[in-house]
């Protein structure tokens, strides 16, 4: 059975930096397309970043542009989202999920979601 499991999320004073994970169990993702999204109290789901088979095939929305960087683990099965320098409207649950692609313009249909992980940023 496919699944997808986040981690890695917490609360951060403003400036601070977290790690989330993305790790998949069932399946080897290495050959899919990854997107994280996040959703805020009151607010609709929005994708945040995706990669594609390499590194180098990645997106990001213009507010994280500089801040957050996604990478694979394909020896650990897993996707990171590295974000840095958070700022209270990061304040979300983030999810991974499998997509259809990643492009210039965001992911594609997302398929497999995880559970999410809670990201705080308050001082």
């Amino acid at each position: 059975q496919a699944q997808l499991k986040e981690s890695g999320g917490g609360w951060v004073q403003p400036g601070g930096s977290l790690r989330l994970s993305c790790a998949a169990s069932g399946f080897t993702l290495e050959h899919y397309a990854i997107g994280w999204f996040r959703q805020a109290p009151g607010k609709e789901r929005e994708a945040v970043s995706c990669v594609w088979i390499h590194d180098s095939d990645t997106y990001y929305v213009d507010s994280v542009k500089g801040r957050f960087t996604i990478s694979k683990d394909n020896a650990k099965n897993l996707v990171e989202l590295q974000m840095n320098e958070l700022q209270p409207e990061d304040t979300a649950v983030y999810y991974c999920a499998t997509v259809d692609y990643c492009g210039g313009y965001g992911p594609g249909s997302a398929n497999w979601w995880g559970q999410g992980t809670q990201v705080t940023v308050t001082s």
